[in-house]
């Protein structure tokens, strides 16, 4: 048996109003593979230039060309006995010489006719011949001048496509080759000790590494090293970042190829993709093949009844477990894969045999959160306040991502600024902008819609100080920052793995402690606090269906059987394993744990109206407060209520002592009954802040 982790919002947001319905280092430049064609992309203005001087060549005249005589300057030359030769076609086109040795042409008039001619060319003694007209010269070679052009153009797009498709998929005759990238010589920069924390997910990885490096290290010992790992988790934990480390870690060549490269629009590519995968692999054993998002072509398979459009897949997959369980284990191929949905991979491929380990990436602790941000803070200039384990305690829930995201956006603050030194509000100013968005300035309430949410965020700070369980408040805000308009944060003492039934109610109460302010203060409702009921409303349920902690339904649980990094599928959410009546008795028990709530967070604030209406005065003013604001005027009604009495009766020592809990200054060390027991917890920590807000709507 074991105890799971489940995670908890604590940043109560308050919603505007709606106005209608890892890094690879860069290649250096003289490794860089010349683009496709680039080095003959002189091939198609040569041709052009060829083709123009086959053209000039063929309309240019050969010799001086003859002088183009008019017919009665050749009957008159005909006349003085100037000409020697003349040759008469069938169309009537005279060419000849004269006696002084010059080429002329003439055209007889043959609608005149010409009897009258030949007599004088026989009375002179001119040497007359007959020809037939040419018929356009050589047909070849005009076919050739006339479409040469055409051709060319063709020629050229043929050429480029041929280079496009080489460039894509090697051409056609290599269109079912594998596309992974091979690793051998020029390996990544990135090593474990480039990945903080995970000590745990580094050493059976590491393993991986080692037995390829010394086989006969394990089998001495009778050990045989894992076919398969496949690493899981929610997204941005690092899992393609451990697959850089191990390509840089290990000897041996490491071939990394994603799941969406196996399947084409072509039958039987995804197949032969993988068998050429494999085949590469065996060429180069020992060899890791790294598969990064697995469920693209692990997914699970459908039944027998449905038949069309998944069989690609399907072959892929079937190829894929062949390639896995039928490859000999003396050849040491490794298959290391990773995917954030592990309840879509088909069960066959997660069988021992082929996927031997499954290693879980989960979310980091405040420890791995602080080292990541050491990480991701290197060559970056940090002011002597910043505190990166306090930065870590106030991001649960934040993925080495998320991380990375923060340190770049506080740095981009900074240099908004006009500095290079990241200061600790750089790092608040980031967090906020990632969580909640960018800050609009021009967003301006109106003087009624500012002091409703100042009023609403004061009963969220209230409430969540006078609970003896909840988290401590951090900060308190009425600035509007993307979606939301006012902001009430809240950060855990510890790093919380369970939650017990008190806390639980607590937050309850604090989720409606902005409602229950409206309430107090106005008399009626907003809809600032959409946001807050659907949250408590989503706890009130998971305390009722999934942790047992109603009389009424009992020691009953209904959560998911496994874990969903992608949260839950509106599939999932159809399906409900138990009855309409008993939707009916958790509906009815969670509404009823939500009156109770809200009926405790009105009675504090009623108790506690002068630190309400001063809280809420001093949010108006200052517009951001932090935590100690919230302890303070606590402790100032407590003095006033002591001096208004002029003793200390034991009712104001019993509101002092509500009013200053013990465990409520932010930093404190948390005591034993927040650090949780030492049994095994599993899914998700405390979120980052309760925010709750006013607003016109969500």
């Amino acid at each position: 048996m074991v105890i799971t982790r489940v995670r908890m919002p604590h940043r109560h947001l308050t919603p505007p109003a709606k106005s209608g319905p890892p890094r690879d280092a860069p290649r250096p430049p003289g490794n860089q593979r010349p683009t496709p064609g680039g080095r003959q992309w002189w091939i198609v203005p040569l041709l052009w230039l060829a083709f123009l001087v086959v053209i000039m060549l063929v309309r240019a005249p050969s010799g001086t060309p003859p002088a183009h005589l008019t017919y009665s300057d050749f009957t008159a030359k005909v006349g003085a006995g100037q000409v020697r030769t003349v040759d008469i076609n069938d169309k009537g086109a005279v060419s000849g010489s004269l006696k002084n040795g010059t080429k002329f042409t003439t055209q007889l008039p043959t609608a005149l006719g010409t009897g009258s001619l030949q007599q004088q060319l026989q009375a002179k003694h001119v040497q007359i011949t007959a020809s037939q007209s040419k018929s356009g010269g050589n047909p070849f070679l005009s076919f050739f001048v006339t479409f040469l052009p055409l051709l060319l153009l063709v020629g050229a797009f043929w050429w480029f496509g041929r280079r496009a498709a080489r460039s894509v998929t090697g051409g056609l005759s290599a269109i079912g080759r594998s596309r992974a990238k091979i690793i051998e010589a020029e390996r990544p920069t990135t090593r474990f000790d480039d990945v903080a924390g995970y000590d745990g997910v580094k050493q059976e990885i590491s393993e991986v590494v080692d037995f390829l490096r010394n086989p006969m290290r394990y089998a001495a010992a009778g050990a045989k090293g894992p076919r398969g790992v496949i690493m899981v988790g929610p997204p941005g934990t690092g899992k393609t970042l451990f697959a850089r480390a191990v390509a840089g870690e290990a000897d041996v060549p490491f071939l990394s190829v994603t799941g969406s490269a196996f399947v084409e629009m072509f039958v039987g590519v995804g197949a032969s993709r993988v068998r050429d995968l494999f085949d590469e692999a065996r060429k180069r054993a020992p060899s890791i093949i790294f598969i990064d998002e697995l469920d693209a072509v692990g997914a699970r398979r459908s039944g027998s009844g449905h038949i069309g459009g998944n069989d690609e897949r399907e072959q892929t997959l079937n190829q894929l477990l062949a390639e896995m369980d039928g490859f000999d284990q003396s050849t040491g191929i490794v298959v290391l894969a990773a995917t954030n949905r592990p309840e879509a991979l088909d069960p066959a491929l997660l069988r021992p045999g082929r996927f031997d380990r499954q290693v879980t990436v989960p979310l980091p602790n405040q420890a791995e959160r602080a080292a990541i941000l050491t990480v991701h803070a290197r060559g970056k200039i940090l002011s002597s306040d910043v505190d990166l384990g306090t930065v870590a305690r106030a991001t649960p829930g934040f993925s080495g991502a998320d991380l990375a995201n923060l340190v770049n956006e506080a740095a981009i603050n900074a240099v908004r600024a006009d500095r290079v030194l990241i200061e600790a509000h750089d790092l608040d100013a980031a967090r906020d902008r990632v969580l909640l968005g960018r800050r609009e300035a021009s967003n301006a309430l109106l003087p009624e819609e500012r002091h409703s949410v100042a009023v609403h965020e004061s009963g969220h700070a209230l409430v969540a100080a006078l609970c003896e369980h909840a988290d401590p408040v951090a900060k308190v805000t009425v600035l509007p920052s993307g979606m939301t308009l006012g902001v009430t944060e809240q950060l855990p003492e510890a790093e919380r793995h369970l939650y017990s039934e008190a806390y639980l109610t607590d937050l309850l109460a604090v989720r409606l402690g902005g409602r229950s302010a409206e309430l107090v203060v106005f008399g009626e409702g907003s809809s600032g606090a959409a946001n807050d009921l659907a949250g408590a409303t989503q706890i009130a349920t998971r305390m009722v269906r999934d942790f047992g902690l109603s009389s009424a339904l009992g020691p009953v649980g209904y959560a998911a059987a496994g874990p969903h990094y992608l949260g839950e599928t509106p599939e999932d959410s159809i399906r409900q394993p138990y009855s309409e009546q008993t939707q009916r008795i958790i509906d009815q028990e969670a509404a009823r744990l939500l009156r109770e709530a809200e009926e405790r967070a009105t009675g504090l604030l009623r108790e506690h109206r002068r630190a309400l209406d001063r809280l809420a005065g001093l949010l108006v003013s200052r517009e951001t407060i932090d935590g100690s604001a919230v302890l303070d005027v606590l402790r100032q009604e407590g003095e006033q209520r002591r001096e208004s009495d002029g003793n200390l009766p034991e009712r104001a020592v019993e509101d002092l002592r509500a009013a200053t809990p013990p465990v409520r200054v932010p930093g404190e060390v948390p005591g034993q009954e927040d650090q949780g027991g030492a049994t095994e917890t599993g899914a998700t920590e405390t979120g980052a802040a309760t925010g709750t807000g006013t607003g016109a709507g969500s």
